[in-house]
């Protein structure tokens, strides 16, 4: 079988007289030199790499722990055909720890004046914009002896957005909306709702409700059904502070309070209400105002995708002027922020009545569910020590939550998992009350 490459000239060396490989410089030359040929040629007969063309296109968005496919197209000028070895490089985060080598390094081989296209795909852990780095492109010559190594930009951005897990509850709670909007029989009746029809009495009912001039003329007693209203405004509020940083679980506090926020403007967008979102701790940052319904949701990702946790204290003072600025109507302000009892009590507490003069207040916070674990820890002395932090801290908990409610402002205080139908839950409930 007929050798090629490396292997056919190491055979050809080694079939050299022995007395060539005498330690003189005769012998060293005599073999040196068919070495040094084959490898001047390889070298020669690589193809250059600063003359390449590369081009890229694929996803530009992709949502956490999705996938996203980046194509890099290289087009080869030269006469020569490409044997490279291709390394694309990335941020750590594009892809899941322990696959970074295999997912970004790639063997192409490129006919001369031809183009080949690779794929490199991603899979980030993290939100944000994650931006390609440079590309090293190794090409070879026939024997693999000799290459050439070069690095070219090839930009490209690809945005991580929220994952918006808990899509999963809208159905249900649109099941709900579509009680309260009147297609299912109301029984409430608050201020702020609209009249919507006549149905037959039936016990249970509010007898405020019954129309008499209805009943006057017809046989059975009717009572008027209502709809909560319409193009309300909603303004949802992220701290973006030190406290949104804390990790519960696998993930800060602000992603929690991120996909809570996207299951409610889900919701409100659907019941005909206007949602803004306001991201504050020491300024703006991030602002969405006046989207349609379509547009609501791909521009609330799109701003929150790289919104990151600013290890610094929110300026009450100034998340209270700039919201009032946001929402000079009557609204339902949502301040997704922590209860932590001295971010509170100093810099929510003493602004409050500027928000619930004018506004609804609304006001969630993301809990740790290992506190409750440690709560009901037994066994040893640790535990029981545990045990009693935990219980000291739900109780500043509870007592912070009790002041709020005592200045009007409605607390949805809630694990990760629980926080965003808890809070959908807590919307349907003001609307069904009339306070929206």
């Amino acid at each position: 079988m007929a050798l090629t490459g490396r292997a056919a000239l190491l055979a050809a060396l080694g079939s050299l007289p022995v007395g060539i490989w005498e330690p003189s410089w005769t012998g060293l030359l005599a073999v040196n030199a068919p070495l040094a040929v084959a490898c001047a040629c390889d070298f020669a007969l690589a193809a250059p790499v600063r003359r390449l063309g590369l081009a890229r296109s694929g996803d530009t968005s992709a949502r956490l722990g999705e996938a996203a496919d980046v194509t890099l197209t290289v087009t080869n000028p030269s006469g020569r055909p490409l044997r490279a070895h291709v390394r694309d490089a990335w941020p750590p985060s594009s892809w899941q720890p322990g696959t970074e080598v295999e997912a970004s390094r790639h063997q192409l081989t490129v006919p001369a004046g031809e183009r080949r296209r690779l794929t490199t795909r991603l899979r980030p852990t993290r939100r944000g914009d994650r931006q390609a780095d440079r590309v090293t492109i190794r090409s070879y010559g026939p024997l693999r002896l000799f290459s050439r190594q070069g690095t070219h930009k090839a930009p490209w951005t690809v945005r991580v957005l929220p994952p918006f897990t808990s899509r999963k509850h809208l159905p249900s709670k649109l099941a709900r909306l579509r009680e309260l909007d009147g297609r299912t029989s109301v029984l409430t009746r608050g201020e702020g709702t609209e009249f919507d029809s006549l149905r037959e009495y039936v016990p249970g009912d509010d007898t405020r409700s019954i129309d008499w001039r209805a009943t006057a003329r017809q046989t059975s007693v009717a009572v008027r059904t209502w709809r909560p209203e319409r193009d309300r405004h909603i303004l949802v509020v992220l701290d973006t502070g030190r406290t949104s940083a804390g990790r519960v679980g696998d993930a800060p506090r602000l992603d929690a309070s991120m996909d809570a926020a996207l299951l409610l403007a889900a919701l409100a967008s659907r019941a005909g209400d206007r949602v803004d979102l306001l991201a504050y701790d020491r300024r703006v940052r991030a602002l969405v105002q006046g989207r349609t319904a379509k547009d609501l949701l791909p521009s609330l990702v799109n701003a929150m995708a790289p919104l990151e946790p600013e290890l610094v204290e929110t300026n009450a003072r100034g998340l209270t002027a700039t919201a009032l600025r946001t929402a000079p109507r009557r609204s339902l302000i949502v301040l997704l922020t922590s209860l932590d009892t001295a971010p509170i009590e100093e810099g929510l507490l003493p602004v409050l009545p500027q928000l619930t003069q004018r506004h609804t207040v609304l006001l969630a916070s993301v809990a740790d569910p290992h506190i409750a674990r440690m709560a009901s820890a037994r066994g040893n002395t640790d535990a029981v020590y545990e045990a009693a932090a935990a219980a000291q801290a739900q109780t500043e908990r509870h007592r912070t939550a009790e002041q709020l409610r005592r200045h009007g402002v409605t607390v949805v205080d809630a694990t990760p998992d629980d926080l965003a139908p808890a809070l959908a839950d807590a919307y349907l409930a003001l609307k069904a009350a009339g306070r929206l």
